[in-house]
């Protein structure tokens, strides 16, 4: 574990110290403003409810340019050669990239939180803490996820480009899943897809329900994909 955790943190120095961090913070905060301050009607209830309802969204231009580096980068360079041959395993290797980029990403959340502070110092009812918490649960499981494609994604390539593209579209393609499933896929489908639909899980936690076989969709959905990821670096390393 002390390892993995070497291994987070010196992902998570490199996020900062390069433009590309900076600039997927700005974004993701340009975007979160923008909604938070459409969502303020005058009169109406103190809720984040629409934040976020569409926050599946806002982290799909993110997540990948977050995960499109973590490995993809340093196959390109080269320098993951000292990395495979180093003494730790390719479970630690995965876990630590991971970790720094999950951690990235709750950095780059944490102002965010500016939102409900607003809401709870001019609102009057206060908004109820409930919805805000599940709220921010499922944005990070979410991104979670979101994550774990891009590892997978970014083990399997040495291109940065190729990786961001090819880790947006499967992520498009779950939030999608909620939207089409019930009116253009074929009846026997139609229940797949509403399960594997992301936007449907984000609408209930925005409405402060916290169901448990949400959190497991999102649990194993890392799992899985960060498995692929161990089997991509394990493939390189026997090359």
């Amino acid at each position: 574990m002390n390892q993995a955790w070497t291994i987070a943190r010196r992902e998570l120095a490199s996020m900062f110290r390069l433009p590309v961090g900076w600039v997927v913070i700005a974004l993701f905060l340009l975007l979160t403003g923008s909604v938070f301050a459409v969502a303020l009607v005058p009169g109406a209830p103190a809720s984040l409810r629409d934040f976020f309802g569409v926050s599946a969204w806002l982290l799909m231009p993110v997540a990948p340019a977050i995960s499109m580096r973590l490995l993809a980068e340093e196959r390109r360079t080269g320098s993951d050669e000292p990395l495979l041959t180093a003494p730790v395993s390719d479970t630690v290797v995965v876990l630590g990239k991971y970790l720094g980029a999950w951690l990235f990403m709750a950095c780059m959340l944490a102002p965010t939180l500016l939102f409900p502070a607003v809401l709870w110092a001019v609102a009057d009812p206060k908004p109820d803490p409930g919805p805000v918490l599940a709220g921010y649960a499922s944005l990070l499981l979410q991104g979670s996820l979101y994550l774990a494609i891009g590892a997978a994604v970014s083990a399997m390539t040495s291109s940065q480009t190729l990786a961001y593209l090819a880790t947006l579209f499967p992520i498009l393609g779950l939030l999608l899943l909620g939207a089409v499933a019930p009116d253009t896929l074929p009846a026997w489908a139609r229940a797949a897809g509403a399960a594997l639909s992301v936007q449907a899980r984000a609408a209930d936690f925005a409405r402060g329900i916290i169901d448990t076989a949400h959190i497991a969709y999102f649990l194993v959905g890392c799992a899985w994909f960060l498995g692929l990821a161990h089997t991509a670096l394990g493939s390189r390393r026997w090359r």
